[in-house]
């Protein structure tokens, strides 16, 4: 969106009586705050201004001729960042990026006082506009705002720009005490008593996000391997085409609630626990990779299915080897194992010339142990289907082949393995990974009918291109765990061309 729609549309959406001034008081203290969440995307780049998309409050900030008590703003806000220099730390050799707007969701407290928060959670007292001499602050930290959030969301209807809508006719109880996650990542979440979690996207682009797309599409489907969305909220953004028409409204999703799974335990964590009690893994993985193809199944038969030709392989093989060529660039340490990297692109490229083709559907997108939810007696969930926060929404929401989700679940058996043994040793973490990576396949083929080792070439092209965001990721984040990735480089690099 330009700038000038931008301004015009934060004039017709911004339906808070404290809209007036806001922005230019908050700024200075948003300027800070934000590049320290896990979930700001531009944490190299400083913050150029802001633009108010929607301003709403939930529970009046200001109320003429009344003593003030808490308050609940929920605003949108475009953060204007410039592009990064070919030159600058994380630069990929290429023409510099060009400047960015990233849209993110803040739902904020506002008191005279603030309640017992972490630090971290607070972001100031501004001295000037609407909110002048009240203190500003992460709200999800305030209990008595998420439940009134948790109650709002038990109601559908219309609160200023902001929709809220319901999966179910089953009543919310109130009273539910709210805990936010202390697990941050690229959104956040709370979970309420026993009963519910809450997950708040916190960078939102204009569509449906597929992490309400799908379990909704699951759960009338009649899945049970996905926990179905019993409310969720919305807002719908009017904008100016690239002629300067009128585009109709778009949903944005902003947050989803759920029931929450007590009693289930992230699969990175049973993983671990394994490993650090050398015990096998195998009937779990094996259970998994079950799970993960009756979800295949299941999104396959509720959605649209596609079949990729030669044009689009040849094009998936391409953007593969660039992703490869800007991650060498960036990180030294890939650069020596680059070309024997290619080598997996050159054949899934081959694949298309040879006029083979490939089922494609939606997938979750952003598969691994830590996506999952495991219980006694083997009984798994899959959670968290936005994909890779970090690719566009339309790139999310596009059709894949189910390759894509089984290269990143094996990574993740590998991960978990050097992980608990890094470097050179660990005899016992290799073999476990290598048996755990085996059952998975051996039971996504049993549920499905299509063992996915079978497409030996196409798994080696995902596999190698997760494994390269992996590296991308690592150098730029944490840097400590760039050798797990860099283990796999050198293992698929050697990897005959087939």
């Amino acid at each position: 969106m330009s700038e000038s729609s931008l301004s015009r549309t934060a004039l017709r959406t911004c339906d808070s009586p404290v809209a007036d001034g806001l922005l230019d008081s908050l700024a200075p203290w948003l300027a800070e705050w934000l590049p320290r969440q896990r979930w700001f995307a531009g944490k190299d780049r400083p913050i150029s201004g802001f633009g108010l998309v929607t301003a709403t409050e939930l529970l009046p900030c200001v109320s003429p001729g009344v003593t003030p008590g808490p308050g609940l703003l929920h605003l949108l806000v475009r953060a204007r960042q410039r592009g990064r220099h070919a030159d600058a730390p994380g630069g990929t050799g290429a023409p510099s990026a060009p400047d960015t707007a990233d849209c993110y969701q803040l739902l904020l407290g506002v008191r005279d006082v603030p309640p017992p928060v972490p630090a971290p959670a607070l972001i100031g007292r501004p001295g000037s506009g609407p909110l002048r001499g009240r203190t500003v602050y992460e709200a999800l930290h305030d209990p008595q705002l998420t439940g009134l959030l948790l109650e709002r969301l038990s109601r559908p209807g219309q609160q200023g720009t902001l929709r809220f809508l319901r999966g179910s006719d089953s009543p919310v109880p109130s009273g539910l005490l709210p805990s936010p996650l202390a697990t941050e990542q690229s959104n956040s979440s709370v979970v309420y008593g026993s009963r519910y979690i809450l997950k708040l996207f916190r960078r939102v682009e204009r569509g449906v996000n597929p992490d309400l797309e799908l379990p909704l599409a699951l759960a009338r489907h009649g899945s049970a391997r996905v926990p179905a969305p019993t409310a969720w909220f919305e807002a719908d953004l009017p904008h100016d085409g690239p002629t300067g028409a009128r585009v109709p409204p778009a949903p944005l999703t902003l947050g989803v609630l759920q029931p929450f799974l007590p009693g289930r335990r992230n699969g990175w964590q049973l993983a671990l626990n394994a490993l650090a009690e050398q015990r096998d893994f195998t009937e779990e993985a094996r259970s998994l990779g079950r799970a993960t193809a009756e979800v295949h199944t299941g999104l396959a038969e509720a959605l649209p299915t596609c079949v990729l030709g030669r044009r689009v392989l040849e094009r998936t093989a391409a953007d593969m080897t660039e992703r490869l060529e800007a991650a060498g660039d960036a990180v030294p340490e890939l650069r020596p194992y680059r070309h024997g990297l290619r080598n997996a692109f050159r054949d899934l490229a081959g694949l298309g010339r040879r006029g083979h083709t490939c089922p494609a559907q939606r997938v979750h997108g952003d598969l691994h142990l830590g996506q999952v939810l495991g219980m006694p007696g083997g009984h798994w969930s899959l959670i968290d289907f936005e994909g890779e926060p970090a690719r566009p929404l339309a790139e999310r929401r596009g059709m894949q082949p189910v390759i894509r989700d089984i290269a990143g679940m094996l990574r993740s058996f590998d991960y978990a393995a050097c992980r608990h043994a890094p470097g050179a040793g660990g005899a016992f973490a290799r073999e476990w990974a290598t048996a755990s990576r085996a059952a998975f396949c051996a039971g996504y083929a049993r549920a499905s009918g299509t063992d996915p080792r079978e497409e030996a070439t196409l798994l080696r092209a995902y596999e190698t291109d997760k494994t390269v965001y992996e590296v991308l990721y690592e150098a730029r984040h944490r840097p400590a765990w760039l050798p797990v990735p860099m283990s796999a480089v050198r293992r698929l690099a050697a990897s005959p061309v087939r």
